[in-house]
């Protein structure tokens, strides 16, 4: 929760210190777009596309809308953001949204990749064409250059499972679902899921399905997966879907016997998280992702010179403390 204030005041402090230097003066062409010129205040357009059209992605949104707000008042000019999301996880489509959205010359695009290999060489066009590029919830690729806002995803695991040992004990049968496959952070948390899961010899893990970022998918998935294995006793996922695998748990009558560890803090998970039917939640604080990708995004259009990772840090939410993540949620 302190890491929640502190980032919120550090991002104030920052936008006052870059608004008092994008009024220091002017670069005298008059004529430079989005944010070519530190000394010019033009209006700005900052695109996020996410993987697809998601509830987690809504409240990146809410973060990104909250940061162009804070960078209008602190800026004097009106930021905009523009949110195309593709209707499903799929490489073309979300690469189809990419060259509509740089066909706007917008000032920086934001982008979550489904396969960053699959849209490697549309990015690097955008690139080309002097448009920003910062990546959230996405680690950044070895030798792209790309800044990437999000958190430590492989911990972020970690910490899932020692949630679900606290709860379950170290030995029975964990399913572990994946989320988009292809999508990096997904991937890197499945398999840190597996590696820490492998500390304990007397934990059978199996396949617990795939639901491509969809809470419907999830759901069916999980229910599949519950009416093969009976004596399943844990459950984990890689992605936002979480309410899937709980309402899949719950209508098969289970929730006392399998300990649900999910991803995030969406407030339909935390509703889960207050009943009981999720035990606990490790969240990447999408919120913050949106707010800090603007920022970002907004250097990167100075021309200022970026980190190559910024970390917003993951949340442990519990039965403890869900009253307090729902109403900061609710609040948004």
């Amino acid at each position: 929760m302190k890491k929640k204030i502190l980032a919120v005041l550090l991002t104030a402090a920052m936008t006052a210190t870059l608004a008092a230097g994008c009024s220091g003066g002017s670069s005298g062409s008059g004529e430079s777009s989005g944010g070519d010129s530190a000394g010019a205040a033009e209006d700005m357009t900052f695109v996020v596309v996410p993987k697809c059209v998601h509830a987690w992605f809504d409240e990146v949104n809410k973060g990104a809308q909250k940061e162009a707000d804070l960078l209008s008042e602190q800026l004097g000019v009106e930021v905009k953001i523009d949110y195309r999301a593709p209707e499903a996880a799929e490489v073309s489509e979300q690469n189809s949204v990419l060259e509509q959205a740089a066909a706007t010359e917008p000032t920086a695009i934001l982008i979550d990749p489904v396969d960053y290999d699959g849209s490697a060489d549309i990015i690097s066009e955008i690139q080309d064409r002097g448009i920003p590029v910062i990546l959230f919830d996405s680690p950044s690729p070895e030798g792209s250059g790309l800044t990437s806002v999000g958190n430590d995803f492989a911990e972020q695991a970690e910490i899932a499972v020692d949630m679900l040992i606290e709860e379950m004990g170290t030995s029975g049968k964990v399913a572990v679902m994946q989320g988009a496959p292809t999508a990096p952070n997904h991937a890197e948390r499945y398999q840190a899921h597996l590696d820490a899961l492998a500390q304990y010899p007397d934990i059978e893990v199996i396949d617990g399905g795939i639901d491509n970022d969809n809470v419907e998918t999830a759901q069916s998935q999980a229910a599949a997966v519950l009416a093969a294995n009976p004596d399943l006793t844990g459950y984990l996922n890689c992605d936002a879907c979480g309410a899937g695998v709980a309402a899949a748990i719950e209508e098969k009558g289970m929730q006392d016997q399998v300990t649900f560890v999910a991803m995030d803090n969406l407030i339909e998970i935390l509703d889960y998280v207050k009943t009981g039917t999720i035990t606990a939640t490790s969240s990447t604080l999408p919120q913050e992702q949106g707010m800090y990708a603007v920022l970002m995004a907004y250097q990167a259009a100075q021309g200022m010179d970026l980190p190559a990772m910024v970390d917003t840090g993951i949340g442990r939410i519990t039965a403890d403390n869900v009253d307090e993540w729902i109403e900061i949620v609710s609040a948004e």
